[in-house]
């Protein structure tokens, strides 16, 4: 099968881009992921993941063939998906004729001739518009349609033909309070009284009746501790009923509530309380050292008095706030000092309509929490099972096990995680994993940091397609989810913007980029956050924020993340960003966890070094490292130098601390013997 294009570019700059297997993705429809697998002779192999026809299929492909501006031939080991010549000669006016030819395997291909033709005519054109700088289009500003919203609502039954009695009351309590933690759970309240609310791994389960009653006690008593518009409420704790009934009693009071994570050392506490104008601070137990320095104009008790006080307080009654308090949530603090962000009130269901457009969650679901509540991401698990009247199953520290357990005994369906917990997971034995019945698990979603494609395969491998993975910020909200199908196509990939967020690939002025380019990524929805509480922000452009990402969208659409614009590495003139290396490093067996970043360098200015957890007993050594990365990354991106450490520094949340592995101290104990 063959036929012949016309491009209206010269032979170099096509071949630029048709001797790259790994950029066939951005250009060809169905091409989910092409990465490189080691070279047979002195010719490349890659690993190509296909779906043009029905479910993914993985290919080993080889070049045959590589005529540098003439003509490149890739060839499928044990002839399973064919073999594909492009051959490349001058045209007319300096543009370039295209011939392809198809030999396809034995079997036969259910493409017809058209269609093929017709997928690489349309890859073609997208490689043309990349080579004459044809930016793409903006996305459509369009708000969500009732319809589409109301859709998604009934398909995760927010929306059902409840008792008319408690479905007035709930829709009248809504409208009150509107749409903020104290308001979801006040009509919660009235519409699933019974209906358990929380369970907490370390006290008691309460229904959602039970739980409006005692955060409205307790609301009366922070009103009295000096909690109000001018005086903020801070939580360092971790996940427990306690933190729960704190943040709907300050939504209930219209009380500003700033989330501590609890990760920071004392200088970092108490510069949060200060900064943020604190007038009551709650912990737990354990954190009390790090408050004996407290202003005197500041307050503080324990998450172990909280039950007694709210037992023998009597019962008040909450009307809602004049204005509505705020959410301030400290970012992670991996580049610097953190800074509070803050979060919008949410416009009706918004942010949960997002969030369910593209993971089907649904009323009454049981959601393991095992990230924490202080993360935008644990929030996050809290706001949306809200309106569904989820049960929130609250893990206080991670186990990978006791994970495994908890969705065992109380038969979670659901459960939010950071890419860490997903490896820890992985990492247990296969028997150990086994022990626990997991059968009920429908949905587990990751974010907080990128997860590596030997992890999401491996993952969905393990516990069947209910993987999902959650891109966005504290200062963005939702960006893009990936859907277990769009994992299976391509395991790194972000997914697709969810409804009512907008999503585009900007160069460095603000300008829209070509097809297949890296550049900033920026997003439009209606929880931008207003604002860091310095009075500082991030830029604006055609109503899209800049997430202070890089990255690019591929032929289908999907976005891939390359990385943060200031983990990019510049060697030797060369723009390398550590992720793609870290992908590949994941694949190496024996590494459990890898990290990669530049540091300053004479020669180059910037030099590649990796830094490695190895499994006991790997064998692994930098030869080794090196010999299997040579094959699998370009020569630039080859790290100079690897270093073996026992762990690598991480935020509660999963994230490396880069900055922290260029410690001498640090490293010194942490470097493997």
């Amino acid at each position: 099968m063959s036929f012949d294009l016309v491009l209206e570019h010269p032979r170099r700059a096509v071949w630029q881009v048709i001797s790259a297997p790994e950029l066939y993705p951005r250009f060809f429809r169905g091409v989910g992921s092409c990465e490189r697998a080691g070279v047979a002779g002195r010719l490349a192999r890659y690993r190509m993941r296909v779906s043009l026809c029905g479910q993914p299929v993985e290919h080993e492909m080889r070049v045959l063939l590589s005529r540098r501006d003439e003509q490149f031939v890739l060839d499928s080991e044990q002839d399973t998906a064919g073999r594909v010549s492009v051959r490349l000669a001058d045209a007319e006016g300096g543009h370039t004729l295209v011939k392809c030819i198809f030999f396809l395997p034995p079997r036969g291909s259910k493409l017809s001739a058209n269609d093929l033709k017709h997928w690489v005519r349309d890859g073609l054109a997208r490689i043309g518009r990349h080579l004459s700088g044809l930016p793409e289009p903006l996305p459509d500003e369009r708000p969500p349609s009732h319809l589409q919203i109301a859709n998604t609502l009934v398909s995760a039954g927010i929306l059902t033909t409840a008792r008319p009695d408690r479905l007035m009351r709930q829709l009248h309590a809504a409208s009150k309070w509107g749409a903020t933690l104290a308001g979801g759970y006040t009509a919660a309240a009235l519409r699933s009284p019974k209906a358990l609310a929380v369970i907490d791994d370390d006290g008691p389960r309460w229904t959602f009746a039970e739980l409006s009653r005692r955060t409205n006690r307790l609301a009366g008593i922070l009103r009295k501790m000096g909690a109000g518009p001018d005086g903020r409420v801070a939580v360092l704790a971790r996940n427990s009923g306690a933190l729960v009934q704190i943040l709907l009693a300050c939504g209930k009071l219209g009380v500003d509530a700033v989330l501590l994570n609890t990760g920071l050392a004392e200088p970092q506490v108490l510069d949060g309380v200060h900064r943020q104008h604190v007038r009551i601070v709650v912990a737990d137990p354990e954190f009390t050292p790090l408050l004996t320095n407290l202003s005197p104009t500041t307050s503080w008790v324990g998450t172990d008095a909280i039950d007694a006080l709210i037992d023998h307080a009597p019962d008040v009654r909450m009307d809602p706030p004049s204005s509505p308090g705020r959410l301030v949530v400290l970012t992670s603090g991996t580049t610097g000092t953190p800074k509070g962000a803050r979060r919008p009130t949410p416009k009706g269901l918004s942010a949960a309509v997002a969030l369910l457009s593209r993971i089907p969650l649904h009323s009454l679901d049981r959601i393991l929490v095992a990230t924490p509540l202080f993360h935008t991401w644990g929030l996050a698990a809290m706001q949306v099972g809200m309106p569904l009247c989820a049960t929130l199953v609250l893990q206080r520290r991670f186990d990978a096990e006791e994970c495994l357990r908890a969705v065992e005994e109380s038969r979670c369906t659901a459960m939010f995680v950071v890419p860490v917990m997903l490896q820890r997971i992985m990492a247990l034995p296969p028997e150990v994993r086994a022990r626990y019945d997991t059968s009920s698990l429908r949905i587990v979603v990751s974010s907080g940091s990128a997860l590596p494609g030997a992890l999401v395969t491996g993952f969905l491998d393990a516990f069947g397609d209910i993987l999902y993975n959650f891109y966005g910020s504290t200062e963005v909200s939702a960006a893009a989810i990936a859907t277990p199908a769009d994992l299976r196509a391509a395991p790194t990939t972000a997914g697709h913007p969810p409804l009512g967020s907008r999503l585009a690939i900007l160069g460095p002025s603000g300008e829209p980029l070509p097809p297949g380019e890296v550049g900033w990524i920026h997003v439009g929805n209606e929880l931008l956050f207003d604002g860091y509480t310095d009075g500082s922000g991030r830029e604006v452009r055609h109503n899209l924020m800049d997430t202070g990402d890089r990255g690019y969208l591929d032929a289908d659409g999907r976005l891939f993340v390359s990385g943060r614009s200031d983990d990019m590495i510049i060697s030797g003139g060369e723009n390398v960003f550590p992720r793609p290396v870290e992908e590949a490093l994941a694949t190496l067996p024996g590494v459990a966890d890898a990290a990669v970043l530049g540091v300053p360098d004479a020669e180059y200015g910037q030099r590649l070094v990796a830094y490695i957890v190895a499994y006991p007993r790997s064998g692994l050594d930098e030869d080794v490292v090196r010999e299997f990365l040579r094959h699998r990354v370009a020569r630039f991106a080859l790290p100079r130098e690897v270093v073996f450490v026992t762990e690598l520094p991480r935020t509660q949340t999963g994230k490396v601390l880069k900055r922290v592995l260029l410690e001498d101290g640090w490293l010194a104990n942490t470097r493997a013997r």
